[in-house]
Parts: C-alpha cells; structure tokens; sequence
C-alpha cells in the first residue's frame, strides 16, 4: 500500500511553506502555480520590492483602522500572494494550470478556513489561463474551484431586482 502524500497536499504543503516569508502582519499567505506536476512560480503577501514591508515598519494600517478583511485593500501595502506567483510567471506556462493557495493568521499561525482569493486575484487568476484553485480550509483539508465557475458565475455583475 502506498502511504505517500497525496499531490494537492504535497503542493499545498509547498504553498505552506512559501507563506513564511510573508511580510503581512494580519495574514500570511503562500502561493504556488503548478502545470503537469511542475512547479511554475511561487509567491507571497508583502510588500512591493524596494518599498518597506508593514513588518518594517512595525503596523498595519488597515488593522490599526479596524478594517475588516476583504475591505478596504487600497490601505495595503501588499500584493497578494497569488498576483506575485502571476507575476513571476509567463501566462504561456499558466495556461491549464493549477494555483494552491494557504493562508494562517499571522499572530497564531492557525490555518485560516476561509481561504478564498480576492476579488481582483480571481480576474488576475482568470487571465493568468489558470484552470483550478486549490485552498487549504483545515489542517488536512481543501477545496477545489474550477476557474471556469468563477467566468460563467460572474460576482462583479450586480443581481438585478426585475
């Protein structure tokens, strides 16, 4: 019998590991683009190169203002994880491929269960040609989301009352 992590948990690992160079001091993220079992790029929150990461300079703006996650993201000083992996890659390479993201929260380390990409990381994620994104929910588990239903379920439309 084969006893041998399975793939999404060996990439989601990797993803894992990743996120420890994460600069954030609300979230930590990692994430990794795989296409036919290689690894394409990886990536991270922080801060853009050369500018200070909120590690540096000791706050977060948007947590010393008390904004919830998902509001607010022109207060950040970060690119988020799977935009650096986006862009450490070339979209020829995406196509088809397969983005694992993790995330924990950066005072306990605890896996956050509401991994979700932002709505802007999933128009990058859609243009990228990535086909399938996997996130860590709890220690062993994930979920799957198909690209395509994020296309044809667009949530930037708003629902009409006709």
């Amino acid at each position: 019998m084969d006893n041998r992590t399975g793939k999404s948990e060996y990439y989601l690992g990797i993803a894992d590991a990743v996120l420890r160079r994460s600069t954030c001091m609300r979230r930590k993220y990692g994430a990794i683009i795989v296409r036919n079992d290689e690894i394409i790029s990886t990536g991270y929150n922080g801060a853009p190169r050369g500018r200070l990461n909120c590690s540096d300079v000791g706050y977060c703006t948007r947590e010393d203002l008390g904004i919830p996650s998902g509001e607010r993201y022109e207060l950040c000083r970060s690119v988020h994880a799977e935009a650096n992996a986006i862009i450490s890659a070339a979209r020829r390479d995406m196509l088809g491929s397969t983005l694992y993201l993790v995330g924990r929260d950066a005072k306990t380390g605890e896996l956050l269960a509401d991994t979700m990409p932002c709505s802007m990381c999933k128009r990058l994620i859609i243009n990228a040609g990535i086909s399938q994104v996997v996130v860590s929910t709890l220690a062993g588990q994930y979920s799957t989301i198909h690209v395509r239903d994020w296309v044809f379920n667009d949530d930037s439309v708003p629902k009409t009352s006709r």
